[in-house]
């Protein structure tokens, strides 16, 4: 990708480890959320399926960073997060003290305009339902949240981050084009013969980008072959250093 592109779709999944990994899952969430805020970028979370622990199932959000820094070109930046993220620590819900291995899944998407991806209102199935809120309770008594499958591929996109069906519907959409896109990057680097493994693969705890050991204040990332300390300040936000490892791989 030549263009700047400076909207992206960030998708994070809990994966093996039960309630830890959806925990985990709201870590790195709110890691991308306060790195953005350190950037003046704009983060809007456009659906999600939150636990009663503070940990998401799933959430989806839009990074944006068009208004304050127009040229940099954000999906450049944050690429390299896509993978399976796993962490080694003491969950907050364990009584003995051992150590818990989890996983949580993070796919990093171009926001795509619509001239570039083409839909086809006929293959749409479009429903409405009222936004949720922690633990997945109804907030709203009115159906503006949105929900459209996709029938030829069988993609599922929600949103509920907005106060009407209309604009629900525009962002769902806008994720749509997004996993559309990135479904036929991956159909054309399957026909060259060039496409490695796919970006988050089953989410197994054996499939991991970086591994987050808490017993000894280490981060690891098995793709650079570098290891980074002080956890917390990195999951407060403060993802610079890693992301410079990368520009100068």
């Amino acid at each position: 990708m030549n263009k700047v592109i400076n909207k992206i779709i960030l998708e994070i999944r809990a994966g093996a480890g039960g309630d830890e990994a959806a925990i985990f899952a709201g870590d790195l969430a709110r890691m991308y959320q306060r790195y953005a805020e350190k950037n003046n970028w704009k983060f809007t979370i456009l659906d999600f399926n939150q636990t009663s622990l503070n940990g998401y199932k799933t959430l989806i959000a839009e990074i944006d960073s068009s208004l304050t820094t127009p040229d940099q070109n954000l999906y450049e930046v944050l690429k390299q997060e896509s993978g399976v993220h796993r962490v080694q620590r003491i969950p907050k819900t364990e009584k003995s003290g051992r150590v818990h291995t989890s996983t949580a899944s993070v796919v990093i998407m171009p926001e795509i305009e619509s001239k570039e991806i083409q839909i086809n209102l006929g293959d749409l199935e479009i429903s409405f339902f009222r936004s949720s809120g922690p633990g997945g309770q109804n907030v709203n008594k009115v159906e503006t949240a949105v929900r459209v499958l996709h029938k030829p591929s069988g993609i599922v996109v929600a949103s509920q981050s907005g106060r009407s069906q209309h604009a629900n519907r525009e962002t769902a959409m806008s994720v749509l084009r997004a996993k559309l896109y990135e479904q036929k990057q991956i159909e054309e680097q399957e026909k060259l013969g060039t496409l490695r493994r796919e970006q988050i693969g089953t989410a197994d705890r054996s499939e991991k980008i970086r591994t987050y050991n808490f017993p000894q204040d280490r981060i690891t990332d098995h793709r650079l072959d570098k290891k980074f300390h002080n956890i917390e300040e990195i999951l407060n936000g403060n993802l610079e250093p890693i992301i410079k490892a990368f520009k100068k791989s």
